[in-house]
């Protein structure tokens, strides 16, 4: 009787004869060596036919690989009998036959017989793929897949594992993964479509195939527009997250700023229960992702990465990592087990050959192989910049196409329109069925009448370095010589400081405290403190700046100071942005021909502007976003730069975007101003806001730094 081995043998030269005859079933058609089998037959097969493709030579590699895994695994397992011991040794040695006469048909498949032949990610993937075919149940780190180089990679010397995360990992030595992929039958390939070349007609079709509509999917009405903690959504925001609420997992939103993007992104995270949820941003927004995460998912806990992650908390639901810091953290965040992924301003990975775009591409397959169902949203306002293919690395970050063709879920669309690259039609039917795959775009003129016609939005950012350093240590030598005087009042009263904060002692100190300050020049008094902060703040304010005017177009910049101006006109040269300025010490037909450039010229993107010199008299309403680098002294200096865009002829909502320093004074003067806008509600409008005390907003900063500080 022949041995299967032999039977295996035959049956594949019968096949390369011409003799096609389907094999029996057979009981022992379980397991690896069955798998094997199959692959083995398909590389005979190809080389027969000539020279062995890509393809075929990583189904070759992998094949011995595992010839090799099961022939050890067969000689060393104890419970396996003897009998079938030796059986399976004899299937082996069949198999190791018809690999080894492929090889001597074509030579170059020798090299990969070697046990230390250079495995590649794709071999890798079909090593994996072929054992859960055979039911063999894998580790988690086997699941997931990444590029590796021949040469060692510069980055992996930078990579960190944060004390928090190693915790993490004992406490969750092993994560579940989810083989939903596996158990999900694939879609087919398209066999109309599998011959054309796809990807350049797709970029093409958002140039021919517009026809005026707009490129965003439709999406379903919501049921309620209530978020937590008493919040209510806006209508195109609620809309957007009941779609991820009914199942959409993939989407390019590309609202523009002003409109609630991360709000979306957060409560989309929610409604599919993505958690834990990894957010890439860049390092000027990313404090703001965990304020917005208190603010509209206040039961969810969320921690930013910083530097080398001493702080951070590995057990967190959300993880906030920056660009510039990602090349360290994204050896253990590709095995964190996210169920989710956000890349903010994604128009920063366009640069296939980057070091933040190969670490988000490494990311998002990480992610989709452990959980095919998670969450991938792309958040950017500009997904294009200079041309369509900078659709490219967006798109593959969705999973959506890969290098060279689109993937099973958008060729299945394409197939659904029962056209080809060929036919009239086509490049619209195909801008529709990528935008089915989750394109959302909405402009503030679409959605004018869900917004307020004007609305303030505070973007709180991370100060670093030795500025930052200073700032602080100035702060709590302030804080130290206030409650050194308190209590040193309190002793010579013959007082105990036990006894309760003394509400009137505390404005008295603060109040004496403010008074020398307007005659020192001494860098810990608050007004050389708030200063520093406007210093600090420029390079970050001027950055989100950039991003804001690549968005939406332009945009007008305000600072109090001239240093911070000057700061951040250097800062827009730079990124190439073309400036008017508008100053104290212009003429007014100097300022006058600034303000027509700014509303004329199609290039000028960004009004630099003094918030006491362009506070009146001044329209810039070609613009409907602010930034307020730099906080006033008063809520009625704010309001008069903010009106300098929210005027008549201003058809669009305004949003002014407030840059405060985080863990600063800043924050406390903003919440202030806020109390001072309550305080004009009340006395102009017949509000009944409640309003702070009528005082200045340099003592009521001082009796709050003060009151916490003795709390």
């Amino acid at each position: 009787m022949a041995t299967t081995g032999q039977r295996q043998a035959n049956t594949s030269t019968r096949n390369g004869a011409g003799n096609r005859t389907r094999r029996r079933p057979h009981a022992d058609d379980a397991g690896v060596i069955p798998v094997l089998a199959r692959v083995a037959r398909e590389v005979e097969a190809a080389a027969q036919r000539g020279p062995v493709k890509a393809a075929n030579r990583t189904k070759f590699q992998v094949a011995t690989m595992l010839l090799r895994e099961e022939r050890t695994r067969v000689k060393s397992d104890a419970d396996i009998a003897e009998a079938d011991r030796v059986e399976a040794q004899r299937r082996l040695d069949g198999l190791a036959a018809i690999l080894a006469k492929t090889a001597a048909r074509d030579t170059s498949l020798i090299a990969l017989l070697q046990g230390d032949a250079p495995i590649s990610p794709a071999a890798q993937a079909l090593r994996r793929d072929l054992l859960l075919a055979a039911g063999v149940e894998l580790a988690p780190d086997d699941l997931i897949i990444t590029t590796e180089q021949s040469q060692p990679d510069p980055s992996e010397e930078k990579q960190v594992i944060p004390q928090s995360v190693r915790q993490y990992q004992l406490a969750n030595p092993f994560l579940a993964p989810d083989f939903e992929a596996y158990s999900r039958p694939k879609q087919p390939t398209s066999s109309r479509l599998a011959n054309w070349e796809l990807i350049e007609p797709l970029f093409r079709s958002f140039e021919y195939g517009a026809g005026g509509g707009a490129a965003s999917m439709e999406l379903p009405e919501a049921g309620s527009l209530a978020a937590a903690g008493g919040r209510q959504l806006m209508r195109h925001q609620a809309r957007f997250v009941e779609s991820a609420r009914a199942g959409h997992r993939t989407y390019l939103l590309a609202d523009e700023p002003g409109l609630g993007k991360t709000a979306q992104a957060l409560l989309a995270a929610q409604a599919s229960n993505a958690y834990p949820l990894l957010v890439v941003a860049p390092n000027v927004v990313k404090v703001n992702w965990a304020r917005e995460v208190a603010l509209w998912t206040p039961k969810r806990t969320a921690t930013v990465v910083h530097g080398d992650g001493e702080d951070l908390d590995a057990f967190a639901d959300i993880v906030v990592v920056n660009y510039e810091v990602l090349d360290r953290h994204v050896a253990w965040l590709s095995k964190r087990g996210f169920k989710g992924m956000v890349v903010d301003e994604a128009h920063f990975i366009k640069n296939k050959e980057s070091q933040r775009s190969q670490n988000v591409q490494l990311l998002s397959r990480s992610i989709r192989a452990l959980h095919p169902n998670a969450l991938f949203v792309a958040l950017t306002g500009t997904p294009l910049i200079n041309q369509i293919e900078d659709f490219r690395m967006i798109w593959q970050y969705l999973g959506w196409i890969d290098e060279k063709k689109p993937l099973p879920e958008l060729m299945a669309k394409l197939d659904e329109t029962g056209l080809t690259p060929g036919d009239p039609g086509f490049f619209a039917a195909a801008r529709k069925a990528v935008i089915d795959m989750g394109i959302v775009r909405r402009k503030k003129v679409d959605v004018a009448s869900d917004i307020p016609a004007r609305r303030i939005a505070d973007i709180p950012v991370e100060l670093e370095g030795p500025v930052a350093r200073s700032i602080r240590d100035s702060e709590r030598k302030l804080v130290a010589r206030l409650v050194e005087r308190y209590r040193r009042v309190l002793a010579n009263r013959g007082a105990d400081a036990g006894d309760g904060i003394d509400l009137a002692l505390v404005r008295m100190v603060a109040a004496a405290e403010l008074e020398e300050s307007k005659q020192s020049d001494s860098g810990d008094n608050v007004f050389a403190m708030v200063r520093k902060i406007g210093q600090a703040k420029a390079p970050l304010a001027a950055d989100y700046t950039v991003n804001l005017a690549r968005n939406v177009g332009k945009v007008v910049f305000f600072a109090k100071h001239i240093d911070v101006m000057d700061a951040a006109e250097e800062h827009f040269a730079k990124a190439g942005l073309a400036t008017v300025s508008v100053r104290g010490d212009q003429t007014a037909k100097f300022r006058q021909g600034q303000i027509d450039a700014f509303t004329n010229d199609p290039d000028v993107s960004v009004a630099v502007c003094s918030l006491t010199a362009a506070g009146v008299g001044v329209n810039l309403q070609a613009a409907s976003n602010v930034v307020l680098a730099e906080l006033s002294w008063t809520d009625a200096e704010q309001t008069q730069a903010i009106d300098r865009v929210h005027r008549i002829g201003q058809e669009l909502p305004v949003t002014a975007w407030r840059i405060l320093a985080a863990h600063t004074i800043d924050g406390r003067i903003a919440e202030l101003i806020g109390s001072k806008a309550g305080l004009a509600a009340r006395a102009l409008d017949g509000s009944d806001q409640e309003v702070a005390a009528e005082a200045s907003v340099q003592l009521e900063a001082l009796v709050s730094l003060l009151t916490d500080a003795l709390r």
